[in-house]
């Protein structure tokens, strides 16, 4: 039986998608630093971050983690 809460909220425990551009590269194995984010680091210098994050917490986490790393945030997008 499910509630009313699952009902109108299917994907909510599944998470977000969130993509996040910094301002240098890191390394690849940052990513499990980072809540698991894949790591593409791009031409001059830049990265994007990228991929589900269960709940807002989870995104603070990685936010505080590069700051704590003294990276540049450039870019925050979220998606469904």
């Amino acid at each position: 039986m499910m509630n009313r809460f699952s009902a109108s909220q299917p994907n909510a425990s599944k998470g977000k998608q969130y993509q996040i551009r910094i301002g240098q590269h890191l390394d690849l194995e940052c990513s499990a630093w980072l809540a698991g984010l894949a790591i593409t680091n791009l031409e001059g210098g830049e990265a994007i971050l990228s991929g589900l994050l269960v709940d807002q917490a989870a995104l603070y986490g990685v936010l505080v983690s590069l700051r704590d790393l003294n990276v540049t945030l450039l870019e925050l997008r979220s998606g469904a």
